[in-house]
């Protein structure tokens, strides 16, 4: 269990993070929020990679200031940046990561080769990482957080810069690794957590806005889509009173489609179902 309670972090005035809390079983969680939301700053405290203003990070009871390396070693970490030694193989970096995880040489071999087999990366393992495509790359990473069996595993926006396929594998993986440990996904990528996780949770400028499962999240704005339909130079006219609106083509005539609270002058309310995209731009994107 992974328990966090009123995390802070702020930097002189600005709070990055604000009264954080919340707690962690096994399963997928995501985190969803624009680019400055406080995702990176919320890893970055749980990882203890950065020091917190103020609140707690409990693993199972116990701060994990007091526990120190026993829970790092409890801990999987896939960053954003792609950080590798281009000249390592696959299997090489992987074996050096297990060494700076202090595991036994023996152990590491074994998970190693179990791992590249999962990701999918067996057959190339031997090449060099910087022969190795963005999604290739991704998935050497997930193996690496992977080594040593960690409880909770950490990813930061892992499908950055991949190509849909390589998206749709890598979320297949992070389903498949979740049955046992307690998988932390944060993303602005909706469909990166649409399909997989168990709860989400939804940052504005370090804020929790709402949080559920992404059926919960959908019934909180049901109710809340209009459209507008007519010209191109109508819908357009439009767009500027609704500059988030989604236009889309129907047949000859133009649609705006907005999220409200009150439905406005010349809107109708949309039959177009709910999705976890309208909760990100309604919570975390603003109405409008």
């Amino acid at each position: 269990m992974l328990e966090i309670k009123n995390l802070t972090k702020k930097y002189g005035d600005f709070a990055a993070l604000s009264d954080f809390s919340y707690s962690f079983g096994n399963g997928v969680y995501g985190l969803l929020g624009a680019n400055g939301a406080g995702k990176s700053t919320f890893l970055n405290l749980i990882t203890d990679n950065i020091k917190r203003t103020e609140g707690e990070v409990l693993y199972n009871g116990t701060d994990i200031l007091k526990l120190g390396g026993k829970y790092r070693r409890k801990v999987g970490y896939t960053p954003q940046l792609q950080g590798m030694y281009e000249d390592f193989s696959a299997r090489q970096f992987l074996r050096y990561i297990g060494a700076l995880k202090g595991m036994k040489h023996k152990e590491c071999k074994k998970q190693t080769e179990e791992f590249l087999e999962i990701v999918g990366l067996k057959k190339v393992a031997g090449k060099k990482l910087g022969e190795f495509s963005g999604g290739m790359r991704q998935r050497v990473l997930l193996a690496a957080a992977m080594l040593d069996n960690p409880e909770i595993m950490i990813l930061d926006e892992p499908t950055a810069g991949l190509d849909p396929e390589e998206r749709i594998r890598l979320r297949n993986y992070i389903s498949e690794i979740s049955r046992n440990r307690t998988v932390l996904l944060a993303t602005h990528v909706v469909s990166d957590i649409e399909s997989i996780a168990e709860s989400v949770i939804v940052l504005s400028h370090g804020k929790i806005k709402i949080s559920g499962s992404p059926s919960e999240l959908n019934n909180s704005i049901r109710g809340k889509a209009f459209f507008f339909e007519g010209s191109y130079e109508e819908v357009m006219e439009k767009k500027k009173q609704f500059p988030k609106g989604e236009i889309s083509l129907s047949g000859d005539s133009y649609k705006i489609r907005v999220l409200c609270d009150v439905e406005p002058d010349e809107f109708r309310p949309s039959d177009q179902p709910i999705n976890l995209e309208d909760v990100y731009l309604y919570y975390a994107e603003g109405r409008r």
